[in-house]
């Protein structure tokens, strides 16, 4: 008797284990990176994120954090989900526009990206990191947060002669357009050219600038803002085609969730700029002419370049991302 129970617990024994191999086999665990170190304002969208995937995923998908740019150096970031070293990067389009000159176009959106997935723009741009980046575009942060230019001489109208700029391929044509001289650096180097007077200014989101201590360097942000800070979620193909259906809708679920939370953006953004002056920068605000011409040379500006980069893509892109 006792010789036949001990089969028996061995044999559940055994199917409790054979069990757990299949759960374990199930659950797939996504190595991820981000240009953005945990704890700043524009880590926090895709924190949450993480977060939920972890939550809700047990058992089907979960994301081990890896780092930010301390982990990959930040214009590398696009190489390492592309080629399959990383599984999953949070990153903006100017990261990787030498991997896909293409994604630019969100950082030049006028549309939200409920309106992008509703007019086929979404799907496209999915399509173009699919072909040339080895990428799924899963999603869109950052959306409805302006890039600024921040400065530490006086701006009172749309020219900027005489100014030497940290700015990326994204912010180029616009500050050249407008007279200034421009050098591009990683984050990293920002704070160091400003104080070494390297540079008078830069180009940044309004998010994020207290984040990186560079309030301690800068005088005043100009206002109006202009572009979109876009920041997307993308997996590498190789990985998201191993997925199985359920892992692959549980993720795309999960990431019109993360493009839910842009609405959240704008009480952010009004937080952020509060921050700014309470740590004493002023702002140069544009009125009148000089804000429309501002405004107009940035987006015909960023346009145009677009079009020489990405020429062949660059009118069915700016028909699905710009208002008109």
């Amino acid at each position: 008797m006792k010789s036949a129970l001990a089969k028996v617990s061995g044999a559940i024994s055994i199917a409790i284990g054979l069990m757990s191999g299949v759960a374990c086999a199930k659950e797939v665990t996504l190595q991820t990176v981000s240009l953005f170190q945990p704890g700043m304002v524009l880590s926090q969208q895709f924190e949450r994120f993480i977060e939920k995937v972890n939550a809700e995923g047990k058992g089907l998908v979960q994301i081990n954090f890896v780092g930010g740019a301390s982990a990959v150096p930040p214009f590398e970031m696009g190489n390492a989900v592309s080629s399959g070293v990383v599984d999953m990067a949070y990153l903006p389009s100017p990261f990787y526009a030498n991997l896909l000159p293409e994604a630019g176009a969100m950082a030049l959106s006028e549309r939200t990206t409920q309106e992008l997935r509703e007019n086929g723009g979404w799907e496209l741009m999915n399509e173009l990191h699919n072909k040339k980046m080895n990428t799924w575009h899963l999603a869109r942060g950052a959306d409805g947060v302006p890039s600024h230019l921040y400065v530490n001489k006086p701006v009172d109208k749309a020219d900027l002669t005489g100014f030497t700029l940290r700015t990326t391929q994204l912010y180029r044509a616009f500050f050249e357009a407008l007279h200034a001289t421009s050098i591009q650096t990683t984050p990293a180097e920002v704070y160091t050219a400003l104080e070494r007077g390297v540079v008078d200014g830069y180009g940044w989101p309004i998010q994020g600038v207290l984040d990186l201590g560079w309030q301690e360097v800068t005088k005043a942000r100009v206002d109006p803002g202009f572009y979109n800070a876009d920041a997307s979620i993308l997996i590498n193909l190789d990985k998201w085609k191993s997925l199985s259906d359920e892992q692959r809708d549980f993720l795309t679920k999960m990431g019109i969730w993360f493009e839910s939370t842009n609405a959240d953006n704008a009480a952010i953004n009004a937080a952020e700029a509060k921050k700014q002056a309470d740590a004493g920068m002023i702002v140069y605000s544009l009125e009148g002419e000089e804000r429309e011409k501002w405004l107009h040379i940035a987006r015909e500006a960023g346009w145009a370049a677009f079009e020489k980069i990405a020429p062949a893509n660059a009118k069915i892109l700016r028909e699905k991302f710009a208002a008109n």
